[in-house]
């Protein structure tokens, strides 16, 4: 101490050299979900809501006066316009310029702010034209702070609009504070490890040298966490991240998550019920997803599984085959036993198509297109590869490929948001990619996917395709509607005039049960019929209107056969294989797979352009053969108009019907994001590299096969 040097010392574990100081180390630090782990600036959630430029200023060539700052009002007596004008007065510009007029500088100063003085004026209420000097806060920092003091909902939802998710600038997204992060095993952190796929972190810990004393104290930690990840492979999720949040998994990924949990809990004497396990699973995946049931079932479990997967019902040791249609022609035991015993039964749809029966056959002839493509360059969003992917224009191009291997980023972030940007000048943040070209071959893009068509029980499939426009309109012509005056609005039921205002034309009354789920109740008034009673005595062919509501499909067809502009509308829901619906059935009762196919029957009953684009993300998902055989027509018959249709799909039914398929992988995750193959089914069968190749190839002969046999030949 000679040097009379100053030496400070911690009570914490801290490093000089990197200037951390650690509390105690406890599992806690470890966890974002407790105030001791998470970053304190997200509150461990990882990302923050911030201003996109973008969105706030998506036409830079539109003027000031004519609303260029989508965000904020145009209005010229507005604080924030005069202020505008008072920024860009010393400069020599107006409202009536646009922001590409401005220089960098000025750029600059109006979307983040300046200290430098705006002086405008006004006009006081004596009517005195006073002036006024402030500096400029900046468009972005206005709507941030807009944002952040909302006093309501409204006001949050307004310029929330305007927001966007973006990682947080302290932890880049880890979710943790640094401390918890500056702790590494085997050179890597808690956040670094939880970002490796499952495939890779087995064999990080495989090959992670420990001391004698450390392999004592981790012994069965280890064996824990292997453990678990070997069952996540077993499932076939061994692409997935551990840190990838549960909002983005596939309803599938959830299902084979909660399976793996099982799986290694060891139980035994447990009825477990899988609702189709399969969606969203490679055939490969597929394969493994199966000898986990088998494994679940071998310890002394039973499984019940909703299925419509051919090789699960291979696979099962007993089968329940429901139908022998759907709807109100379902809902009697058609068959049960063995595949074999299925199969034998003449009544059985499934039967038919696991004997092969009945099959989807292959086209004759594969289609060309129209020699011009849609070309992505160098997509590289997730674990895309900087690939480079041309689809034919006027074919039925399916993109297929492991778990994982980037089939819904190229289609759907890419793809879609890229098109609707081009097409439609909205902005929609595509995923990475260096170009896009042949957008000029396509005038419109319709994403065609599993959402509800409506929120509410006030939307149904007559509302949504329109067909009921035209419904209302029919009734306001008959006699009887003249005589009492009644227009077409008479018989809607979500305006007055002709609905129940007992139930404001729901039909039902819904009972609110505080901590339990709400109790929807008939109306007491109408009982359900969703009208008044003068608007149910006017009558088509014996029935009103509420009676045709409660029509199926296929009655409805029936009885509207001499009205074309209502027919041909409900024989695309026909054809789609939806004729078991109801008009009037709440849009909150159809399943994913049902309001897709609505969706797709809306689009087929208008005139088609030859140029649209359709995008399909596995439209197959709850369908049985039967009715992904009348998909697949629907499908044909879209491309047979000219236009071009792009399926993301596993299923093999699908793949061997295309004109074009994309596979990507070779695996899930870190180890997909390439282009394997591309080419006709036939093509893809050649590429030893190619799982789907493998798996599709004996389904391929199988059909053409069967086609033959049909012929004779």
């Amino acid at each position: 101490m000679a040097t009379k040097e100053v030496l400070t010392f911690s009570q914490h574990f801290a490093c000089p050299d990197c200037h951390v100081s650690l509390p105690e180390i406890e599992p806690h630090l470890f966890s974002f979900n407790s105030p001791f782990g998470a970053c304190p600036a997200c509150s461990g959630i990882g990302s923050t809501m911030e201003v996109d430029a973008r969105l706030v200023l998506p036409d830079r060539k539109k003027s000031f006066a004519d609303g260029a700052v989508a965000a904020l009002s145009s209005n010229p007596d507005s604080w924030f316009m005069r202020q505008l004008g008072g920024l860009l007065r010393p400069y020599g510009f107006t409202l009536d310029n646009c922001y590409d007029d401005l220089p960098e500088e000025l750029q600059e100063k109006l979307m983040d702010g300046s200290d430098d003085l705006c002086v405008f004026e006004y006009e006081n209420l004596r009517g005195q034209v006073k002036q006024f000097s402030t500096t400029f806060e900046g468009v972005l920092p206005m709507v941030r702070r807009r944002y952040r003091e909302a006093s309501s909902d409204m006001m949050r939802d307004q310029f929330g609009q305007f927001m966007t998710v973006k990682p947080c600038s302290t932890c880049h997204g880890t979710r943790l504070r640094h401390e918890a992060l500056a702790i590494k095993i085997g050179g890597l952190n808690i956040a670094e490890l939880t970002d490796l796929p499952v495939s890779d972190m087995i064999p990080f810990f495989d090959s992670l040298k420990l001391t004698e004393k450390q392999q004592l104290i981790g012994k069965q930690i280890f064996k824990e966490i292997k453990a678990r990840l070997n069952f996540l492979q077993t499932v076939g999720l061994d692409y997935l991240t551990l840190s990838r949040t549960a909002g983005t998994l596939s309803g599938g990924e959830a299902q084979r998550i909660r399976l793996a949990t099982q799986i290694g809990s060891g139980l035994v004497g447990v009825l477990y019920i899988l609702d189709e396990p399969s969606i969203g699973l490679h055939q490969r995946d597929n394969d493994k997803l199966l000898e986990a049931l088998k494994r679940l079932r071998d310890l002394g479990n039973t499984l019940i599984v909703v299925e419509h997967d051919e090789d699960t019902m291979r696979a099962a040791d007993y089968i329940v085959d429901i139908g022998p249609a759907a709807g109100e022609h379902g809902g009697t035991i058609v068959a049960q036993g063995s595949a074999e015993d299925i199969m034998a039964c003449s009544q059985s749809l499934t039967g038919q198509y696991l004997k092969g029966t009945k099959y989807i056959p292959v086209p004759k002839v594969r289609r060309l297109g129209s020699g011009n493509f849609l070309e992505i360059i160098g997509a590289a969003e997730h674990n895309l590869k900087h690939i480079n992917v041309s689809i034919p224009i006027g074919t039925l191009t399916v993109v297929t490929g492991a778990s994982g291997s980037g089939k819904s980023t190229l289609v759907n972030e890419i793809l879609y948001k890229g098109m609707a940007e081009a097409v439609y000048g909205t902005p929609h943040r595509p995923g990475k990619f260096k170009a896009l070209k042949g957008v000029e071959y396509i005038d419109k893009i319709i994403n065609i996917d599993q959402s509800p068509i409506g929120r509410t029980p006030r939307s149904n499939p007559a509302t949504y395709t329109g067909v009921f426009d035209a419904i209302r309109q029919l009734y306001s012509q008959t006699a009887e509607a003249k005589v009492r005056g009644y227009k077409a609005g008479r018989f809607s039921f979500n305006i007055k005039g002709g609905r129940c205002e007992a139930c404001k034309g729901d039909g039902i009354i819904r009972i609110e049960m505080n901590f339990l789920p709400d109790v929807y109740v008939p109306c007491e008034v109408c009982h359900g019929a969703r009208y008044n009673r003068e608007t149910l005595e006017v009558k088509y062919k014996g029935k009103n209107i509420s009676d045709v509501l409660n029509m199926t499909v296929d009655d409805a067809c029936q009885f509207f056969e001499n009205i074309p502009r209502i027919v041909n509308k409900l024989k695309t829901l026909q054809q789609v294989g939806l004729g078991y619906i109801r008009l009037g059935q709440p849009a909150t009762t159809l399943s994913g797979g049902e309001a897709q196919r609505v969706k797709l029957a809306t689009e087929l009953s208008k005139r088609s352009t030859g140029r649209t684009l359709y995008i399909l993300d596995e439209p197959t998902t709850g369908l049985h053969t039967a009715d992904i055989h009348k998909l697949m027509d629907v499908l044909q018959m879209l491309v047979d108009g000219g236009d071009t249709v792009v399926v993301i799909e596993h299923n093999l039914d699908v793949i061997k019907t295309a004109d074009y398929l994309i596979d990507l992988g070779p695996e899930g995750g870190a180890g997909g994001g390439t282009v394997v193959a591309t080419g006709t089914p036939e093509e893809i069968c050649q590429v030893p590299a190619s799982y789907t190749g493998k798996f599709l190839k004996p389904v391929l002969e199988r059909t053409k096969a069967l086609m033959a046999g049909e012929k004779g030949e």
